[in-house]
């Protein structure tokens, strides 16, 4: 108690220390866990913040809308989501963007599936079993194509996709993979409980708030599931945290999963173990951190309005550590970079805070079993920060039949540093489960290279 009140006094006298704690664990936040250390950086504030303007102006990422709706979770959180139908009139295009060009060789060819490569011009590297569904000469059908040709023919109610987003993100961090698959597929895209258009948790408001846990979460994915998507076959697909979600629902509600769900994608996540990750500091450095950092954190919620003061006076100060966290290539768009800011930005230090202790208790390995006769895509950038690559190979090793794709040069918020290659191959697999055309195909739709990079 002695240290958070110090710490709070601190931080009444000093806004701008205030804001740049806030902002660094903002930058913390867009993954599963903390342990970033600041240093010291030199930017032109007027400069960057005119460019920051101009780039929330001009940047369309996160517009799309679809049909709202809203569930309720257990203990009475309202639960913010969105509804894509389907277009039956089967838009032109790729994946229902007209116009989009349709690229022979990666989708919609008998026997093709991922292995090392190139797809829509950026390279990968896949592996971790046959990878069912290929063509002639293919190895033997894994445990889950019953179920793919169960609902790879016309069902009376169509495939619905939920789309579950990371730590302090939104639905709209899906943007790209949203836009790629409108009018193709039905999708659900929600915000999680005290993020985006969610109401504030109603268990962690009030004297007697409790802790966020990962298994609250499930039970939320659940409510989502059954307000938006009460009936019929899905597909679960989720980043980070919503990753970790995923993997809830399915240790709570097997059931739900063994006989309604027909795939699976994971992107950048972690089944456990998050307390070792080194954030590629200095383990030291990063050990020192963890133990200081939970009280850190709980008197940064308690002075939430000064610190949300202080953090959006500075904000310009740390575009640099938020694109290296986020990011690991070097041509990504600045609109794109300007838009995951805005996002980390948007989620108010508190929720952070409450938010953080959840990470450290996750684990859910053996909850991946009941996924194991489901058809699933495991996807992480090479140069994770946050959620290592490794992580992803360990959820591969549980689930042997599942396919497992490392995207180089790409880091934690790989779904919009490398869209064209995420959406890629969850086109694929949402063809291997008979939710979209076989012969859909993705073509460069979202890359977010810089023209000339």
């Amino acid at each position: 108690m002695a240290t958070a009140s110090a710490a709070s006094a601190a931080i009444s006298g000093n806004w701008r220390k205030a804001g740049v704690a806030g902002a660094a664990i903002g930058v913390i936040a867009a993954g599963a866990a903390a342990g970033v250390a600041i240093e010291r950086l030199t930017v032109g504030r007027g400069m960057r913040r005119r460019a920051r303007l101009a780039l929330d102006a001009s940047g369309p990422y996160g517009a799309l809308r679809g049909a709202p709706g809203k569930a309720l979770a257990d203990d009475g959180t309202e639960l913010y989501y969105e509804v894509d139908e389907v277009d039956a009139a089967g838009p032109p295009g790729a994946l229902g963007i007209p116009g989009s060009p349709v690229i022979p060789g990666v989708l919609g060819i008998p026997g093709a599936r991922s292995v090392t490569g190139s797809v829509a011009g950026v390279g990968l590297t896949a592996g971790a079993g046959p990878g069912p569904g290929s063509g002639p000469g293919a190895a033997a059908p894994s445990p889950g194509s019953r179920r793919r040709r169960l609902f790879g023919r016309k069902a009376p109610v169509p495939v619905t996709v939920v789309f579950s987003h990371g730590y302090c993100l939104n639905q709209d961090s899906w943007h790209f993979q949203r836009a790629a698959l409108r009018g193709l597929v039905r999708t659900v895209h929600w915000d999680q409980r005290s993020h985006g258009r969610s109401a504030r948790g109603v268990g962690q408001s009030g004297s007697g708030a409790v802790p966020v846990t990962i298994e609250q979460l499930g039970r939320d994915l659940k409510a989502v599931i059954d307000a938006a998507a009460p009936e019929g076959p899905l597909v679960l697909v989720g980043h980070s945290m919503g990753g970790m979600t995923m993997m809830a629902l399915a240790d709570q509600f097997p059931e739900l999963v063994r006989e309604r769900v027909v795939g699976v994608a994971l992107v950048g996540t972690s089944s456990g173990k998050l307390g070792e990750v080194n954030y590629g500091l200095p383990v030291a450095g990063v050990n020192a951190v963890r133990r200081v950092l939970p009280g850190v954190l709980k008197a940064l919620g308690s002075q939430a309005e000064l610190v949300e003061r202080g953090r959006r006076a500075t904000a310009d100060l740390f575009a640099g550590l938020i694109k290296r966290y986020s990011f690991s290539s070097k041509d990504v768009d600045p609109a794109v970079v300007r838009f995951a800011e805005r996002l980390i930005e948007g989620t108010p230090i508190d929720v952070v805070a409450e938010f953080y202790p959840a990470f450290t208790d996750h684990d859910k390995a053996q909850a991946l079993s009941v996924f194991l006769e489901v058809p699933a895509l495991i996807l992480a950038g090479e140069s994770d920060l946050i959620t290592p690559s490794s992580h992803s190979e360990a959820i591969a090793d549980l689930l042997p039949d599942a396919e497992l794709v490392l995207v180089p040069d790409a880091g934690h918020l790989v779904m919009l540093e490398h869209p064209e290659a995420v959406t890629d191959r969850l086109a694929d697999l949402l063809a291997r489960v008979g939710a979209v055309p076989s012969e859909a195909n993705v073509g460069r739709h979202g890359s977010t290279a810089q023209p000339g990079g």
